[in-house]
């Protein structure tokens, strides 16, 4: 599997809850949210999808909150996402997912990926306002343009993904080529090869009993 395309994957698992089982963590935001579909248990293995329900989706937003402004820090603990947020995460990811695996494959992107993308990334508009105090002085405040701080977390990971394909680290993006894995990732050095040391070792594992077979690397 090169890690492009889900139509081919298996049926996602269903059976547990995963959104904080994720195997590659610490990626750029854009990446994050692309990675949240992965596959456990290599070339047949399962595909894991770990946004599910909405819960999922806060669990996943709480847990990446140093990726996000400061105003956003304090106003997603105090919302719950819905079906249609879920939804709108869900696209974003898709659209991502194909601009990572034309990028790779040295493809142009496709249009409606790039649509969905620049579209989305407005609702991170954000200025800063002068608050007169009464009894002290003035404060600077965050206005937005979109109030929904879920769907201003969308803008913000649009707005991560823009930055990511059209900047110094976009040379550096790779799709995992250990056999089943589907995840992404910013080559960090040199001898970086794979996203997990995990998936290096089953490559390492498959080759060393190939070997022993006496078939053909």
């Amino acid at each position: 599997m090169d890690g492009g395309g889900m139509a081919d994957a298996q049926e996602p698992e269903q059976a547990r809850s995963v959104a904080d089982g994720m195997p590659l963590t610490g990626e750029p935001l854009a990446l994050e949210l692309v990675n949240t579909t992965f596959v456990r248990g290599g070339l047949r293995g399962a595909l894991i999808d770990a946004l599910r329900t909405p819960d999922d989706l806060d669990g996943w937003l709480a847990d990446r909150e140093p990726l996000f402004s400061e105003p956003l820090r304090t106003e997603l603990p105090g919302a719950a996402a819905t079906e249609g947020h879920l939804a709108r995460f869900l696209e974003l990811r898709q659209a991502l997912r194909d601009l990572a695996a034309a990028h790779v494959a040295g493809r142009a992107p496709a249009g409606p990926p790039v649509d969905l993308l620049n579209a989305s990334a407005p609702l991170a508009a954000c200025w800063l306002q002068l608050a007169p105090a009464a009894d002290g002085p003035a404060r600077a405040v965050t206005r937005r343009a979109e109030p929904d701080p879920h769907l201003a977390a969308l803008g913000e990971v649009a707005t991560a993904g823009i930055a990511l394909f059209a900047g110094e680290a976009a040379d550096r993006i790779r799709a995992c080529p250990a056999p089943g894995c589907i995840l992404y990732f910013v080559q960090s050095h040199r001898r970086r090869e794979w996203c997990t040391v995990a998936c290096g070792n089953r490559v390492r594992v498959a080759r060393h009993s190939r070997r022993a077979k006496g078939d053909t690397p």
